[in-house]
């Protein structure tokens, strides 16, 4: 690929437009701004928010408004580098910090950016006008989001970079887990790339949680050396865990991860739980003096896992359970809401 690539003028994109109402349609492609690189995307992660959208025609209290191109798992290959000379040249393999900080109306601690009220994310409709994703076949990307890759990481292992940033910020939020006994509550893709984290991080027992077999089969695979179903409460209890991520996104997910939190321990809730009120066991949490942490996305994380993943010192590929091409980014979506049948789902945009 070189500097001067003809762009054509539409490429298929999967698109949200509504509740129920995802299409895989052309879209017509725009010349990239000076600051901006046009990557040929490879690959790209379905998100929760992605079926949020889909499913929901939202996502939390990010409401559709206008269609939106989703999508902010992506890697692929510079095609354009961008014309003011930032970022990586043509030709270089890359992945995607999705992430713009910006300031607002709230304080923040300046150097936890993703804390910054004004910060828009790709594939968000949280603003309007909304930020459209990356789930195209040619997507125009501001230079200082991309991150080139080592070339002895294949692009589709890399396709779990940004899930695993926001395992590996989690399992930062809980501290030095070296030695300690560590429980994860919901072994989707979050929760499976957590416990491999914790493993490379060298937690000494790691239990993993979830509702179904699948899940736990490929929690075992990254490194969970026990695993347990949702409503064994006694078992949960039991394991008196030092630290704990909660990541299935529910009430009763959080419970469990109470519960089953050793005294003096840290729950770092991960999974985003619906706005509003949640009835959870905040009585415990008090007697047994529990540290209740939130984790959301992450910073720079996204380096050390780029370096994790060439390494081989990071093992994620058991959690990509499924791949299809483009033209069947529906029956990808279908798949991707069955939590019980599979894990990370990736669109082949190359296919």
């Amino acid at each position: 690929m070189t500097e001067a690539l003809e762009l054509p003028a539409t490429a298929p994109a999967v698109v949200a437009h509504g509740k129920d109402d995802l299409r895989i349609e052309d879209v017509p492609l725009k010349q990239p701004a000076p600051g901006e690189a046009v990557v040929e995307i490879a690959y790209g992660g379905i998100c929760g928010s992605d079926l949020h959208y889909w499913l929901h025609g939202a996502a939390g209290e990010s409401i559709l408004r206008d269609p939106l191109v989703l999508g902010h798992e992506v890697v692929g290959i510079v095609a354009r580098a961008a014309a003011d000379g930032t970022g990586p040249a043509a030709g270089t393999p890359v992945a995607v910090h999705p992430a713009t900080p910006g300031p607002g109306a709230a304080r923040y601690p300046a150097d936890r950016p993703n804390l910054s009220p004004g910060c828009t994310y790709l594939g968000s409709a949280a603003r309007h006008p909304h930020t459209d994703g990356a789930f195209l076949r040619y997507a125009n990307l501001p230079a200082r989001m991309l991150r080139p890759l080592p070339p002895e990481l294949p692009l589709r292992r890399a396709a779990v970079v940004e899930p695993a940033s926001v395992a590996w910020h989690a399992v930062s939020r809980a501290g030095d887990v070296k030695g300690k006994r560590a429980l994860v509550v919901g072994a989707g893709p979050i929760g499976t790339l957590a416990v491999a984290v914790l493993k490379r991080a060298g937690a000494a027992h790691i239990t993993a949680v979830d509702m179904f077999d699948k899940p736990l089969a490929i929690a075992s695979t990254v490194g969970a050396d026990t695993v347990l179903k949702g409503d064994d409460e006694a078992a949960i209890a039991s394991v008196e865990a030092d630290v704990v991520i909660e990541s299935s996104g529910n009430r009763f997910g959080l419970a469990s991860a109470i519960n089953g939190a050793a005294r003096g321990g840290r729950v770092v809730m991960v999974g985003l739980l619906p706005s509003g009120p949640q009835p959870v066991p905040v009585s415990l949490a008090i007697t047994r003096e529990l540290e209740l942490v939130g984790s959301f996305r992450f910073n720079d994380e996204i380096d050390q896992v780029i370096a994790a993943l060439a390494d081989g010192s990071l093992v994620t590929d058991p959690v990509i359970t499924h791949e299809f091409p483009l033209s069947q980014g529906l029956q990808a979506f279908e798949m991707a809401r069955d939590s019980a049948s599979s894990g990370k789902v990736l669109l082949n945009f190359g296919a």
